[in-house]
């Protein structure tokens, strides 16, 4: 009922235009026609005028006086013919007919008309009764006694002959453009009915019937209804309790039938120590990797390869190098691989971290390539790619490879399982193709990862870097409506998938309250019970921003002198990559401004900036979220970064305040947070002084609004989406299998 009036009005807006566009169709045609009508006349009115004066000739030839007014008054007798008038050569009037208009004389003849000579001399002018047409005939050359014959027609005919054509030309125009209009009209509408009848069949149809029962035309249209239905399916699955691990495994029941998932990433989510008393301790690494894929892990289940680089690995793995994991807990299994120190040395700090991180994060840090490292790059991604066949269970199974480490190994992995669904998420910022190019290795990279089903990233824009990357370094053909590559026959996917948090957080759900922690955490560290607390985690990595952070903190004390002796800023600053000298150079660089500005500043035992360069457990960094009144996030560029959101999680008081920089993935859902440039060390620390006093009615607004979309869109929801669409990918090259088997070798 609501649609009726709007295709009316559509309709009547199409007439309309329709009609107006004829209407200026007409007024161009009408004006192209009366142009050559008036040239058309100008002709015929010459024409007119030399025959008349050559059949008159012989008599005006020696007529003067009145036989000469005589003969004139007898040739205006033309009904177009307005007047005659005799001229002698020079242009003084001789004789005229009756009626001659006097404006028009011998004596208004301009030069070129009184040397026309032989061929005379003709123009259409504007008489005293509207258009005209002068002719000017030379009379008698060959006697003594020349003359000129002037001869005056009307033209205003030709102005009413070109009034009704136009009015006779906009009645047809207009009567043909209201006939095509309505019969427009009327087809597109009996289309319109045919077309949706058909539509509705289709959908009708059952969904694995579609194909079969829809016209060649609806085949774009069913791709994009399959992955509506797909998104649909994602949120109806955590429509009524969200997203959570046990709707994760109903989902993944239904669409895998409880088969595992692989997952191959450098990383470890356990790492074994030896404590020096011949026993062995487990440690969560401090990496947003593992935060995230570890819940997705228990809940899946299946099997995480990974590189074992703690020093009581393998002491804790059997004979195949296999543990299972969590240590409380047993879900899943984790198979460790040995690196050699050689491997170790040239994959992932030589190729990997001084190479590609320094590639993919604006942060200002030259990227080293080096031969050596780049073959044992390659030597190590083929050494996954073979503990994956080992560990594939079915010639198609479900692999999730993980970050810059591997970009080689989804296509080693695709020549050792043509079948299998490879899905690639590169958890890094991808740099646009200018820079990329800086690799010397750029097309062997991008080759290795179209070895994937689907290519994921952070954020779309990510995406696009990588799109633009393929289009300028390889021969493939990309599809922008489909978001994909398509290099000899095989079709990648490239989607963004923005990394998130579990939730609720078991960390979260194990800590004290917030008001237990706030007076605990202070009573650690020896400051005072009211103290403002502020608190940043991190890797001790170039890329965070921590001088930055610390400058801010620099800044604040100096421009808000109220904060001294207030305030204090915990850093923990895991060390990270020690070996690589850009790292060493850093973890100097902090210390010596964190001493700097504690000793600028410092007084009375108060110190603005604690320092504490050392691993914390999940459970520790939680307590501190809790106790801080603000967290600063200020990395110089970052794909996500997932303390934000683990600041989110930890409080559940709605109190605390984040500051985040707006070079990280996690800034374009958190908008709610302090947003900064951490370049802008006043405005950073003009952020902090707002945070540090912020009601507490505006930090419960903006926490509850971060804590519902961190709930909402949760790691379970991430890789939710990502596995049913590798699923469904995977049915379709099931399917693409099936049918090309079926053809056989004459298909």
């Amino acid at each position: 009922m609501h649609q009726q009036p709007s295709t009316m009005r559509a309709a009547i807006r199409f007439l309309l235009l329709f009609v107006a566009a004829l209407a200026v169709l007409a007024w161009g045609a009408s004006a192209l026609f009366n142009r050559q009508a008036m040239v058309w006349a100008e002709r015929d009115m010459g024409l007119r005028a030399r025959l008349l004066a050559s059949s008159a000739e012989p008599s005006l030839r020696d007529a003067t006086g009145a036989s000469a007014r005589r003969l004139l008054d007898a040739m205006v007798r033309d009904e177009r013919l307005m007047g005659a008038a005799l001229c002698h050569p020079n242009g003084r009037p001789e004789v005229a007919s009756n009626g001659f208009p006097a404006t028009l004389g011998c004596a208004s003849l301009p030069g070129e008309a009184l040397r026309a000579g032989d061929a005379g001399w003709d123009r259409a002018i504007s008489g005293p009764s509207g258009a005209s047409h002068l002719t000017v005939i030379p009379l008698g050359a060959d006697t003594a006694k020349p003359r000129l014959l002037l001869l005056v027609h009307d033209m205003s005919f030709v102005d009413r002959r070109a009034d009704t054509t136009i009015q006779y030309t906009f009645i047809a125009f207009a009567l043909v453009g209201l006939l095509g209009a309505a019969a427009a009209t009327v087809v597109a509408r009996l289309s319109w009915l045919s077309w949706t009848e058909q539509l509705r069949k289709v959908l009708l149809a059952p969904f694995r019937a579609m194909d079969a029962v829809a016209p060649r035309l609806f085949q774009p249209l069913l791709s994009d209804v399959r992955g509506l239905v797909t998104t649909l399916a994602v949120e109806e699955a955590g429509a009524e309790t969200g997203w959570n691990p046990e709707r994760l495994q109903q989902v993944l029941r239904r669409q895998l039938g409880g088969e595992g998932i692989l997952v191959v990433a450098n990383r470890e989510p356990y790492v074994h120590e030896r404590d020096g008393r011949g026993g062995l301790r487990v440690v969560h690494p401090a990496s947003g990797l593992v935060t995230a894929l570890e819940p997705v892990m228990r809940a899946c289940s299946g099997t995480w390869i990974a590189h074992g680089s703690g020093s009581g690995d393998f002491d804790a793995v059997d004979a195949s190098d296999h543990v299972r994991v969590p240590p409380d807990r047993p879900i899943y299994d984790l198979r460790r691989l040995r690196l050699s120190s050689e491997e170790e040395q040239g994959y992932y700090y030589g190729f990997s971290n001084e190479g590609l991180w320094p590639l993919c994060h604006m942060a200002h840090t030259r990227p080293e390539f080096r031969s050596r490292d780049w073959e044992q790059y390659q030597r190590v991604n083929r050494r996954f790619a073979d503990a994956v066949a080992d560990e594939a269970s079915s010639p198609d199974p479900i692999v999730l490879v993980q970050d810059y480490h591997f970009a080689l190994l989804p296509r080693y992995l695709r020549a050792r399982l043509p079948r299998a669904t490879i899905l690639t998420f590169w958890h890094i910022p991808w740099p646009n193709a200018e820079r990329f190019g800086v690799c010397p290795w750029e097309r062997e990279l991008l080759d290795g990862l179209l070895g994937s089903s689907i290519v994921g990233f952070h954020t779309q824009a990510h995406c696009n870097n990588f799109m633009e990357s393929v289009d300028r370094y390889l021969e493939a053909r990309l599809d922008r409506e489909r978001h994909s590559v398509v290099q000899g026959g095989r079709e990648t996917l490239v989607r963004a998938y923005p990394i998130s948090i579990d939730w609720p957080s078991r960390y979260a759900e194990g800590t004290a309250p917030a008001a237990e922690c706030h007076a605990a955490v202070r009573r650690e560290l020896g400051i005072p019970e009211d103290a403002l607390l502020g608190v940043g985690v991190d890797r001790l990595d170039y890329t965070k921003g921590i001088e930055e952070r610390f400058l801010a903190v620099e800044r604040l004390l100096e421009r808000w002198p109220t904060y001294r002796g207030r305030f204090w800023f915990v850093q923990i600053a895991a060390p990270s990559r020690v070996i690589i000298e850009a790292y060493r150079t850093l973890n100097e660089r902090v210390e010596a401004l964190a001493h700097r500005i504690n000793e600028r500043f410092g007084r009375d035992g108060w110190r603005p900036i604690i320092l504490e360069r050392s691993h914390h457990e999940p459970p520790a960094i939680f307590r501190m979220y809790r106790a801080a009144d603000l967290c600063y996030v200020s990395s110089l560029h970052d794909g996500m970064n997932l303390v934000a959101k683990e600041f989110v999680a930890a409080r559940d008081d709605l109190r605390g305040v984040l500051v985040l920089s707006r070079f990280t993935g996690a800034a374009r859902e958190l908008s709610e947070a302090l947003i900064v440039n951490p370049y802008d060390i006043d405005s950073a620390a003009a952020a902090l002084a707002d945070a540090l006093a912020m009601p507490e009615d505006e930090q419960e607004e903006r926490m509850r609004a971060m804590r519902s979309l961190v709930s909402e869109l949760n790691v379970y929801r991430w890789a939710g989406k990502m596995l049913l669409d590798a699923t469904r990918t995977r049915r379709r090259e099931r399917l693409a299998s099936r049918l090309s088997v079926g053809k056989g070798p004459g298909g």
